[in-house]
């Protein structure tokens, strides 16, 4: 076979040359995130203390949860994307106030928790595709008599700080005039526990998570979740802005456990079946807002 020499080559020849060398290389994994998993050897995942099912730690302090299983899978498939015979899991315990920050600057590669995905969080962080839609209503305590947001006028209801719930109850006091005294609480497990000793007469937070902290209590019938829904949220698993070569990774593993039927075992097993530490069920089968979104899975929300 004669060779053209490349001083004498078409533009045409010269672009099937490069396209074949670049079909013939190996495929290479680039990118900040994917560079500080090759050069440390290790995948970082964030993950919450109290978001049960989500992500939360057992007495052992073991992080799990639904959230947590699907980052493990995520972790699995950036390992075999870059060819690594092994790599380190790390897990960062975060808070609601710190998490998006934890991801932002780089401490953290994944956070693996109940975060909602929205517009002013994409200015600073990445999300994947949704693994939960939820909303956000109110537990009480059963004697209460309280059953929508407008009974706690006058009275004490408590959020998460940093909380997409928290700024939606600021936002409904002030236009409604309810007069509530809105109380902060540093993560879900304390506000749950002002609710239980009367120091607030409600916590607001997405509905699954509220069923999540009420079955895992001893005395879970002290307690419901009431009202209509304050907000649509969409909970993704969150990752560092600017990065497309993690984030095609990522996203395109989520597409392929929905596709597969995994995540639904996934779910199946976090929602439906005893859970630890207690043992109890939250016996709450997917919603049609998730199996609508999971028919075409997109990491794009009208939110």
């Amino acid at each position: 076979m004669q060779h053209l020499p490349l001083s004498r080559a078409t533009p045409r020849a010269l672009l099937g040359v490069a396209l074949g060398l670049a079909l013939a290389a190996p495929q290479a994994f680039a990118g900040p995130v994917l560079d500080r998993i090759k050069q440390n050897g290790k995948i970082v995942i964030a993950h919450r203390e109290s978001s049960v099912p989500f992500s939360y730690v057992l007495p052992d302090k073991k992080p799990v949860g639904y959230a947590v299983d699907l980052c493990l899978r995520i972790a699995e498939a950036v390992r075999k994307k870059l060819d690594l015979k092994a790599m380190g899991t790390e897990f960062m315990q975060v808070t609601p106030a710190n998490r998006i920050a934890t991801i932002a600057e780089g401490k953290a590669d994944l956070e693996c928790g109940s975060t909602t995905n929205n517009a002013e969080r994409r200015e600073k962080v990445a999300f994947t595709v949704p693994h939960y839609i939820t909303g956000a209503r109110y537990v009480v305590r059963a004697d209460s008599g309280i059953e929508e947001l407008s009974q706690f006028e006058g009275k004490a209801l408590v959020s998460t700080k940093g909380s997409t719930p928290l700024k939606s109850l600021v936002k409904a006091n002030a236009e409604r005039a309810l007069h509530i005294n809105v109380l902060e609480a540093p993560d879900n497990a304390r506000a749950m526990e002002m609710v239980a000793s009367g120091q607030a007469d409600g916590f607001v937070m997405d509905d699954v998570q509220l069923y999540g902290m009420v079955a895992s209590r001893p005395d879970a019938k002290r307690f419901r979740v009431v009202g209509k829904l304050l907000t649509i949220e969409p909970l993704a698993i969150m990752l560092p802005k600017d990065d497309p070569e993690f984030k095609a990774i990522v996203d395109d593993e989520m597409r392929h456990l929905i596709n597969s039927g995994e995540a639904y075992a996934i779910y199946e097993r976090w929602f439906m079946k005893p859970i630890p530490p207690k043992n109890a069920s939250l016996d709450l089968p997917m919603n049609y807002l998730l199996k609508d979104f999971w028919r075409y899975p997109t990491d794009q929300v009208p939110y």
